[in-house]
């Protein structure tokens, strides 16, 4: 299983402010029509929409609402989102910092149509010499620069009132960083599973703060257009439908289908189930309208939101923090409200709940 990159590179912002500034990222589907595509890359959470494509599920909601739908898979996750970005898919999987930055970040009017779990455990920091997050003062912490991970330490050290200027990141490739944490040079990592377990796993080491410790902040989301959404209903209808139609036969243990989920993304029924286990999926879509309902999210996308601003990458020019507007299904915003490009909207999955689909 690769968790290829949740990873927010400043290249791929700079892709995507290019492609906004030549009118490529102007969506050319803000118009009724019955064809459409969404992308994903791999991820223990965003597995079954490689699945509903394979199965034919996908193929059979979308025939009831006349339309078709391709779900495309995409081994890159950055390129993934900057293809979203640029209008070449309608949809994309993404998480919630990445989604505030990249798209709407660059202009993109951006809906959160499922908003499927969140890391609870899959993301985490080690030390081979301490017990504790204090114990990062002073230290190198070797982490994928502008990711996730990035954003897990700034948390960490806001808890105990440090800051990154008590310590040095070294931007060190998800690829690598197993190799790095051998190496004596390495004292401390944060990354993701299924490094995160391996490296947990060295003699010596100790996990002192993972994605547990904030839960409900790094999210994942198949996010689309908002201006196609709006022009075509039943594109997301049938989104919604097919993805809970699998959430069903996960929840249920489906062993066919978690075999398949498994082999997929490259481990068998156990590693994946292992990955599960440190995620917390929204298998039942009132537990997901629940959640992107609740009044912590706002909380948690002005963290988010702070975070990008200052590490510069929240859009071109970003004067401050609240530069993106954010809104939230009970009608607040989070940021300028004339300039509101990500929406957390529950209308869909609610339908999913009703069994209105």
């Amino acid at each position: 299983m690769i968790r290829t990159s949740k990873t927010l590179a400043a290249a791929a912002l700079v892709g995507s402010a290019a492609l906004m500034t030549s009118g490529a990222g102007a969506p050319a589907s803000a118009q009724e029509r019955t064809s459409f595509s969404v992308c994903w890359s791999i991820y223990v959470g965003w597995m079954p929409w490689g699945y509903l494509e394979d199965s034919g599920i996908m193929d059979k909601w979308a025939e009831k609402y006349g339309i078709d739908v391709e779900i495309v898979q995409i081994n890159d996750y950055v390129e993934s989102i900057n293809q979203y970005t640029a209008g070449q898919y309608d949809g994309c999987s993404m998480t919630n910092m990445d989604a505030l930055s990249i798209p709407a970040g660059g202009g993109v009017d951006t809906t959160a149509l499922i908003v499927g779990d969140f890391s609870n455990g899959n993301d985490g920091i080690v030390l081979k010499d301490g017990d504790s997050v204090e114990a990062l003062a002073g230290q190198d912490v070797n982490l994928v620069e502008l990711s996730v991970s990035h954003y897990l330490l700034a948390r960490a050290l806001d808890g105990v009132g440090l800051s990154e200027r008590d310590l040095t990141v070294v931007n060190t490739s998800d690829a690598d960083m197993i190799a790095a944490y051998a190496t004596d040079d390495v004292t401390s990592v944060v990354t993701w599973n299924p490094l995160l377990s391996q490296i947990e796993a060295t003699p010596g080491s100790t996990k002192v703060f993972d994605s547990s410790d904030i839960p409900g902040e790094i999210i994942d989301i198949m996010m689309v257009n908002t201006e196609t959404l709006a022009a075509n209903p039943d594109f997301g209808k049938a989104l919604v439908g097919a993805w809970y139609e699998v959430m069903g036969l996960m929840e249920a243990g489906d062993t066919e289908v978690l075999e398949a989920l498994a082999s997929a993304s490259g481990t068998d029924l156990a590693g994946y189930q292992a990955q599960l286990d440190t995620t917390t999926m929204f298998y039942d879509p009132a537990d997901a309208v629940a959640f992107t309902s609740a009044p912590e999210l706002p909380t948690t996308m002005q963290f988010v939101a702070e975070f990008l601003f200052d590490k510069g990458i929240l859009g071109e020019g970003a004067p401050s923090p609240e530069f993106v507007g954010v809104s939230f299904p009970d009608g607040s915003i989070y940021g300028d409200e004339n300039n509101v490009k990500l929406r957390f909207d529950t209308t869909f999955m609610q339908m999913a709940a009703d069994g209105a689909l």
